[in-house]
């Protein structure tokens, strides 16, 4: 419907109001005049019926049976639509009737007396008749009843033709509407197609367009005015009133529509003023011209905006950190890309939504709280929030501003939150550190106060020992001696740990020192059934450092992983050089349990131990620690280890645990290092620290 042309709709719309408004009437008056026929029929029955109980009370009285039967035929033969006529008694015995073929005795139990309103419409082989019952009585007595049965086929013949009559004369009416409608629809369009083709014109660009009709006479014309200078002389295409700057005098300098007051006094709009269609034409030529003085205006203000819009958008999108924006209902209406991502999720399904839609039902409590108390009292809040996911926990420090309007009232509330998780955890790195410097200090004095006395404990015990015969108390003693050089171990690892001792330089073969410490631990691990697979490179050169302490380490690491494994396993031992590099890398890898992801930046810490109590102190990998930094290396530890620390005949990972990787890195003292080997190291160990106490 909504693509036909106006002058269409406007033909159908007369037509269709035409035709229902006919067709109504006409529906309305053949209803009338056949329900008039239908009760004209039946007043007419009831009148035959009543007339003819009337003459047959005394032929009833009397037992005339010949007479009854006069009157019955009679009033039968005296008219063509009557179908039946018989009479009753008050027994229900028929006295007479007009049945040819034998009494139909249905007709008995239909439309007894008293039973309904008279007349009863009944459906006959004959069509549809009414059936009259009217007592016969003289007086107060009741004598029987006469039944008349009156075809309506003549009365439908009647209303079927006044039916006919009706339709064709509104069809009749309804054409000659249809005729007036088709020329009043052409008369009214002809001047909205004009003012049509004008605005499609304006549309594509065009404002030079006419869409009003020329005049008779123009103002100047009028006026008998020749101040050619004035905007209106000689303007064929636009009225005077909608121009700015005429010089007619009852102007008075005025702009449309403020001049208007005045413009409707003077004779050239009473002269050339038309109806409305004139008017909305004449209208959209002056629109023409306001267009066409400030569409330039209005471009380059859309190309500033453009700029504007698109510097502010790029802006909001490079952006890291959190921008929102909501309402005073705290909905939210813009929201930035980071704070999108963050949450995965878009633009549009943010925007609409509040908190309560977007974060858990306790975050969302906590912010509705937030944002309510700050739009009632318009100050602005600042916090620090995390929140945890599955694999990280992130810190914002978020602020929150009240957003005012031109008039102060508060339109919104402004969120602007700034990631400062690496913050968070430099800070807790400059905590743990200065813990471990306290407890190095604590460490190394309690150790140095200890020390005495368990050297005096271990003399006397080794003196008593060798004077003392009885097995029993010796091996008392013994056990005392053995207890307190494990006490002696931990003080020294303690002092280790708290002391910077000074290291012996040497030429040390990283080699030889392995093998040493194999040899010493082989036939204990051996005990347990733990075999010690060595692959050392034969071309690593000789490196300065302490051959002691390094020891120290490869028998830490041998220890540590030979207590994972328990029994039954394999240890790897590996050395191999980087020349490119000028490192060497030592490998310790086991198939024991592995070290569980959540602590491998602890196990390196100070007294951490995931042994049980009694079984470690938590310092042999923190002192090993110590000593790779201080010879200019690193360590570090993965589980489970990657395949190019593992020998191809490695079989762990068919037999055993999963396991773990010490990896030890050495630079070289020979000067196969590049001249930046020193701010290399200085970079290591800073990633170095960082990764290990993360």
């Amino acid at each position: 419907m909504h693509r036909l042309r106006f002058r269409t709709k406007i033909t159908l719309g007369m037509t269709f109001m035409l035709v229902f408004c006919g067709l109504g009437v006409g529906l309305i008056l053949s209803a009338m005049s056949s329900s008039a026929l239908l009760e004209e029929g039946r007043k007419r029955g009831m009148a035959l019926t009543s007339g003819l109980a009337f003459r047959l009370a005394e032929p009833i009285l009397a037992m005339d049976f010949l007479q009854m039967k006069n009157l019955i035929d009679n009033v039968n033969n005296q008219y063509d639509d009557i179908i039946y006529i018989f009479l009753t008694d008050t027994s229900a015995n028929i006295l007479s009737h007009t049945f040819s073929g034998g009494f139909p005795t249905d007709l008995l139990h239909v439309n007894g007396e008293g039973e309904k309103p008279q007349p009863v419409l009944l459906a006959t082989e004959r069509g549809l008749v009414y059936d009259f019952n009217v007592r016969v009585s003289l007086g107060k007595k009741n004598l029987g009843s006469v039944r008349l049965g009156l075809s309506r086929k003549d009365i439908d013949a009647q209303i079927r033709r006044q039916r006919l009559t009706s339709l064709f004369s509104t069809f009749g009416v309804v054409g000659l509407g249809i005729i007036l409608a088709l020329w009043f629809s052409r008369t009214v369009t002809f001047r909205l197609n004009r003012l049509r083709k004008s605005v499609e014109e304006i549309v594509q660009g065009n404002l030079d367009v006419q869409a009003g009709f020329s005049l008779e006479k123009y103002c100047w014309e009028i006026m008998e005015c020749d101040r050619k200078e004035c905007p209106a002389y000689g303007d064929v295409q636009r009225r005077c009133w909608y121009l700015a700057g005429t010089m007619c005098p009852n102007c008075c300098d005025k702009e449309y529509p403020f001049k208007m007051e005045n413009c409707r006094q003077c004779p050239v709009f009473k002269h050339n003023f038309g109806d409305e269609l004139q008017d909305l034409a004449e209208a959209f030529d002056a629109m023409a011209v306001t267009v066409k003085n400030h569409i330039e205006e209005l471009t380059e203000r859309e190309k500033t905006i453009a700029r504007q819009q698109g510097l502010l958008k790029t802006i909001l999108s490079v952006t890291p950190d959190f921008i929102t924006l909501q309402d005073k209902n705290l909905t939210y209406t813009f929201a930035g890309k980071a704070f999108c991502d963050y949450f995965n999720l878009d633009e549009e399904s943010i925007v609409g939504k509040t908190d309560a839609d977007i974060f858990t039902e306790q975050q969302a409590e906590i912010n509705t709280r937030e944002n309510k108390e700050i739009l009632a009292t318009g100050l602005p809040m600042a916090k620090e929030i995390t929140f945890k996911r599955a694999k990280e926990q992130k810190w914002f420090h978020v602020v929150k501003v009240p957003v005012y309007d031109q008039d102060g009232s508060i339109m919104g509330l402004l969120l602007t939150g700034r990631d400062i998780s690496m913050l968070k955890k430099f800070q807790e790195q400059l905590i743990q550190s200065q813990k471990m410097e306290d407890l190095g200090r604590l460490a190394g004095g309690v150790a140095h106060e200890i020390n005495t006395p368990l050297g005096i404990i271990l003399g006397y015990t080794q003196l008593m020992m060798d004077d003392i015969e009885d097995e029993e108390i010796l091996e008392g003693m013994r056990i005392i001696e053995k207890q307190t050089k494990v006490c002696r171990k931990i003080v020294a690892d303690l002092l280790g740990f708290s002391r910077n001792s000074q290291a012996i330089s040497e030429t040390v073969d990283i080699n030889e020192s392995i093998q040493q410490v194999i040899k010493l631990v082989e036939h204990a691990f051996f005990m347990n059934r733990i075999k010690i697979i060595h692959a050392l490179d034969e071309g690593i050169p000789p490196l300065t450092g302490d051959q002691e302490r390094l020891k120290q380490v490869w028998l830490n690491l041998l220890n540590n992983a030979a207590d994972v494994i328990g029994q039954d396993g394999e240890i790897h031992v590996q050395s191999k050089l980087n020349a490119d590099e000028g490192r060497l890398i030592v490998s310790i890898a086991d198939t024991g349990k592995g070290i569980a992801a959540e602590h491998l930046g602890k196990i390196f810490d100070p007294f951490f131990t995931t042994k049980q109590v009694g079984k470690g102190t938590g310092l042999g990998l923190s002192v090993s620690f110590g000593i790779i930094k201080d010879h200019g290396g690193k360590i570090f530890a993965v589980s489970p280890p990657p395949e190019e620390y593992l020998p191809k005949d490695f079989s762990k990972r068919e037999n055993f645990g999963p396991g773990a990787v010490f990896v030890v890195e050495l630079p070289l003292a020979d000067g196969r290092k590049n001249e930046d080997s020193k701010d290399r190291k200085g970079e290591e160990e800073k990633a170095e620290e960082v990764s290990l106490f993360s």
